[in-house]
């Protein structure tokens, strides 16, 4: 049984924003003893009838997540589970003070922003856990034994069906590019991305992309000549895609973005033929979690078919294969998959010297291109 406790969603900021080269994940300077989850929900026993709780701090929206955490509860009676939906660069914040010892310590943190949990393990803040399941996890999603990947997500673009004409819905980054080339485009301040200054996985994505694109120079300035929205919010895109605030969505999660367009017809999402991210959401057992057997137990089922399964359902595991459970037809297109592989080669994107490089160009660029804009816009 799952019963809200809290919900405190923070505003989401829109920026008009010019991406430079060298995109870097920026970890947000907060207090973490501080910093409130957005929501709480509570799953399973009832506080009085717990033998077991259960503590999870993780980034992914409860609508996707708590199928898995329900189905947990069922298999483990007695067990109480509270999960803590916090964004990913404040979760990264208290999971690095829980490692410094400065809070008390959560039992599994999972985030989308792989890159921060990578430097997490690296930085000694989880304990290992071994077992059958995790043997069968690819070598690309786990790491050192401390860092497991429970998802398989893929990173799309959105568009709107009834407003982007047929012969103009983007393919590719190339197709892109070139809808964006011409003077008086009917895209001008109508394509949005993750703001990735707020979104530690935008940081994330962004730089995956400078790794991986000959085309990342042109595309982020073409998104600077058309005014690209950005926000923090996958919801607060999307729905600007449905209702035509915005016609195209760049570098969104396909989980949710297939999981909306199933029941919109509104939303198009496309895998860019080009090269498609694959992001697989990065689970850790902190080293002073007061309950690391059930966590790594969590983590067991996660990995089993039944766990598999439950995720598929949600969307938070996308198959490109015939029997993907009716996930994969409704994504257009044929990816060439690019996993972002745990390793670390992601911690070079935390390097502080280039964060600092980054702020100043990132502060730069919103200034040049608010120029001129009233002091009171809001694209909603």
């Amino acid at each position: 049984m799952r019963r809200v406790v809290q919900s405190l969603r923070r505003p989401c900021h829109f920026l008009v924003s010019l991406l430079p080269l060298l995109l870097q994940p920026l970890v947000a300077k907060a207090d973490a003893r501080t910093i409130v989850p957005d929501r709480v929900a509570t799953y399973g026993a009832p506080p009085e009838d717990a033998t077991a709780t259960l503590r999870i701090q993780g980034a992914t929206d409860l609508e996707y997540f708590e199928g898995l955490l329900e189905a947990f509860t069922k298999v483990t009676p007695g067990l109480r589970i509270v999960y803590e939906d916090i964004t990913t660069n404040a979760l990264n914040e208290v999971a690095t003070a829980q490692c410094a010892g400065l809070v008390s310590p959560a039992d599994l943190v999972v985030s989308s922003s792989v890159d921060q949990q990578v430097k997490l393990v690296n930085d000694g803040c989880a304990r290992p856990h071994s077992s059958p399941a995790i043997d069968l996890v690819p070598s690309w999603a786990k790491w050192r034994e401390e860092l497991f990947g429970l998802t398989f997500e893929p990173i799309v673009i959105v568009y709107n069906r009834a407003l982007v004409p047929p012969d103009q819905v983007p393919r590719s980054r190339f197709d892109l590019i070139d809808l964006l080339r011409p003077e008086g485009n009917i895209f001008k301040g109508k394509v949005a991305t993750y703001d990735i200054e707020a979104s530690g996985v935008g940081y994330l994505l962004a730089f995956a992309d400078s790794l991986e694109a000959t085309t990342f120079g042109r595309l982020i300035e073409a998104f600077g000549r058309n005014d690209v929205v950005a926000t923090c919010c996958f919801t607060e895109i999307v729905d600007g895609v449905a209702d035509g605030r915005y016609l195209i969505a760049y570098n969104m999660f396909g989980s949710y973005a297939l999981a909306r367009a199933a029941g919109d017809p509104r939303i198009g999402v496309i895998a860019p033929s080009d090269y498609t991210l694959v992001l697989s959401r990065a689970a850790f057992i902190p080293k002073g979690a007061p309950n690391p057997d059930i966590a790594g137990a969590f983590l067991d089922f996660a990995l089993s078919s039944e766990g598999r399964r439950i995720l598929a359902t949600s969307s938070l595991i996308v198959s490109f294969t015939e029997d993907g459970g009716g996930i994969a037809p409704s994504l257009d297109g044929s990816p060439n998959l690019r996993p972002i592989a745990f390793s670390p080669v992601l911690l070079v994107g935390l390097d502080a010297q280039k964060r600092k490089l980054f702020l100043d160009v990132w502060n730069q660029s919103i200034r040049l291109l608010r120029a001129g804009v009233p002091a009171n816009f809001r694209p909603d």
